[in-house]
């Protein structure tokens, strides 16, 4: 699959692929969407709830940006984050080391000689299908495996639902996907994603979740947490 890196609206890559004629993140701004749907309405709403442990799926690790973001945000916030990725088609690290994210985001975090640079970088080089120690307060788990095939062994607090568009990859939008999603989330947990039609939102309640449609990040008008009832 040939990608090709492109420079987002806030000035941060995303990786355009030609075939599919799709981008990873919205050309309106990388950083800008993943803070908007995944962090500040996912993960700052789960964290509002619960501050001792949780856990998170993404599904569509990509560019590790998500993942990042989150170490980010609860560095200085004393909770364990066990942090499971699926991805079908990982990046080389020859690509992923042109991302201009670290550049974008402070350096260093705070009250830390911990470098960003080496995080992202252990975040895309550590061994797949296995649980690693990124931090003491956060743990990465890769699974190099399609949402079709993958049989979950627990259970979840918080999902990023980050694959590409219903018209690109319709197959990741079904009934069948979205129960199984329901089944591996816990009680009042919380799925998010940037997609907004209508037709995810009646799946999505008809599985188990109850929908909430909030302002979109830049571009676009609506997108969607889910709680699971």
């Amino acid at each position: 699959m040939e990608r090709t890196i492109i420079k987002t609206a806030d000035g941060s890559h995303s990786l355009f692929v030609k075939h599919l004629n799709e981008h990873y993140h919205s050309i309106h701004g990388a950083i800008q969407e993943s803070n908007h749907v995944f962090i500040n309405s996912g993960l700052k709403h789960i964290l509002s709830q619960q501050n001792r442990q949780l856990t998170i799926l993404e599904i569509g690790f990509g560019t590790g940006l998500n993942a990042l973001l989150t170490f980010i945000e609860t560095y200085n916030l004393n909770i364990q984050i066990n942090f499971s990725a699926l991805e079908a088609y990982p990046l080389n690290t020859e690509l992923t080391n042109k991302l201009n994210y670290i550049d974008l985001l402070n350096t260093e975090l705070n009250k830390s000689t911990m470098n960003l640079k080496t995080i992202f970088n252990q975040l895309h080089a550590c061994e797949w299908d296995k649980p690693i120690e990124i931090s003491d307060f956060f743990n990465i788990h890769k699974i190099k495996n399609t949402l079709q095939k993958i049989v979950f062994d627990k259970k979840f607090d918080l999902i990023y639902f980050d694959a590409f568009g219903p018209a690109i990859q319709p197959e990741m939008w079904t009934e069948e996907i979205f129960n199984k999603i329901a089944e591996a989330t816990k009680p009042n947990g919380c799925l998010v994603t940037y997609c907004a039609k209508g037709e995810v939102k009646r799946t999505l309640k008809k599985v188990g979740f109850t929908i909430e449609s909030l302002q979109g990040p830049p571009g676009k008008r609506e997108m969607i947490r889910a709680i699971k009832n």
